[in-house]
């Protein structure tokens, strides 16, 4: 492995300097021999390797849709240095072999670090714990549990899950939505929209309160919390009350809930249908206050690759879901740092040290410096472009952002001292 030299990056918005990597790792830039290899990041801000919490990357069982490779990739060109991978493939990811299965997936073929994420229950059934324990101890060594795309409803379940992972400090993700208030039918925000188009309602108390209910059970058991793509305001005031009381819970909200609203779905286009589904702009403003102040921590994808005979049906029918990993910094830049709400240190620190903190992953979110790490993604914050969605790495093409104007900041991604993009090349 040759040392790498990038040259004149601004270190998370706080002054320009060189870097030089070796052997996976950054080293004294006075130490660069004249024949080492060269970035030059002049103009660029340079960031630690973002860490996505949710992405399904559909390995094994829908390679139709995405495999590790593609949507690795993908990563990488989205500046993630590491995704954990959704516990919802086929077979569920609800053991200690199925989680390193995935792992070993993720070390040959990975353009990034691939962490997998274990069911909280048995085929994501709801009804039994899953092997928490077995999967915690695997080499895989599971800390994030979820049923993403099925909220654990049964608040015994919830309570046993998060005793359980309290002793490996394990962590609970939460997919909440009510059954009762919003059930596998509902796929429009509640409201003018959805009785206009007569599609199913999906109201916010269906979110807010299972969180409510959940950050008590935290409280209870004293274990970790974490809820999955807030979408409405009012589960941002429960997680607020429950930060006030020092309950250990976390949050983290999907880029297309910092941008879209619910009018996306007036042409019934499927691209948009999305769980939890896209919410008014009176959410939007909350939510990006939320995340700016600190309240939501991360920023998380919720990367959902279909494939077009699955997404391209009638509304109601097709599946929820949308790409994120290649578009989710230029979101952020958009709608946080341009309108002046985030800072480059605080995107950093929502989008790459938190997540990985959140995860528990050692070799994630750490400072650009001597002796940490190489992970770290350049960024050229001027640079902007039309999206075009068949220009994406993933094999899917349900990409919300197809023909929009964003920024397209991504120069290079470095993943454990070895460039996984370059942006040209």
């Amino acid at each position: 492995m040759s040392d790498l030299l990038i040259r004149g990056a601004d270190l998370i918005g706080r002054g320009r300097s060189d870097l030089l990597i070796r052997n996976g790792r950054f080293v004294d830039p006075a130490d660069a021999g004249s024949d080492v290899d060269q970035l030059d990041a002049d103009g660029l801000v340079a960031l630690p390797g973002l860490v996505d919490l949710h992405t399904h990357l559909r390995e094994p069982g829908r390679e139709d849709a995405e495999t590790v490779e593609s949507g690795t990739l993908a990563a990488a060109r989205g500046g993630f240095t590491a995704v954990l991978a959704m516990a919802n493939t086929t077979p569920v990811t609800d053991t200690a072999e199925a989680a390193e299965h995935v792992a070993a997936l993720g070390t040959r073929h990975g353009h990034a670090q691939v962490v997998p994420v274990g069911a909280v229950s048995k085929g994501l059934d709801g009804v039994e714990l899953a092997e928490l324990g077995l999967m915690a101890r695997a080499r895989a060594g599971v800390r994030v549990f979820s049923d993403d795309g099925h909220c654990v409803s049964d608040a015994r379940l919830m309570r046993r899950a998060l005793e359980y992972v309290r002793a490996f400090d394990g962590v609970i993700a939460q997919h909440a939505q009510d059954p009762q208030l919003a059930g596998g039918a509902a796929c429009c925000h509640e409201g003018e929209i959805s009785g206009k188009l007569g599609l199913p309602g999906w109201p916010a108390a269906a979110e807010a309160g299972v969180v409510a209910r959940d950050v008590q059970i935290a409280e209870l058991t004293r274990s970790r919390l974490h809820v999955c793509h807030v979408s409405c305001a009012e589960t941002v005031d429960v997680i607020r009350w429950a930060k006030q009381r020092d309950i250990n819970v976390t949050a983290e909200v999907a880029p297309h809930h910092l941008m879209l609203t619910t009018s996306e779905v007036l042409n019934y286009d499927p691209t948009y249908k999305v769980n939890p589904p896209l919410r008014p702009n009176e959410h939007i403003e909350v939510i990006q206050e939320a995340l700016a102040d600190g309240t939501i921590d991360a920023v998380a994808t919720d990367h959902a690759p279909h494939a077009r005979h699955d997404k391209e049906h009638a509304f109601a029918e097709a599946a929820f879901g949308m790409l994120g990993l290649e578009t989710a910094l230029a979101v952020v830049i958009e709608t946080m740092i341009n309108s002046g709400l985030l800072s480059w240190p605080e995107l950093a620190k929502r989008m790459s040290i938190m997540p990985a903190h959140i995860a528990r992953l050692a070799d994630q979110g750490h400072p650009l410096a001597k002796g940490e790490p190489a992970n770290v993604v350049l960024v050229d914050p001027a640079a902007r472009g039309v999206v075009n969605r068949d220009d994406s790495a993933s094999l899917s093409r349900n990409n919300p952002w197809h023909g929009r104007d964003l920024p397209d900041p991504v120069i290079a991604t470095i993943w454990a001292g070895q460039v996984t993009y370059q942006k040209g090349q």
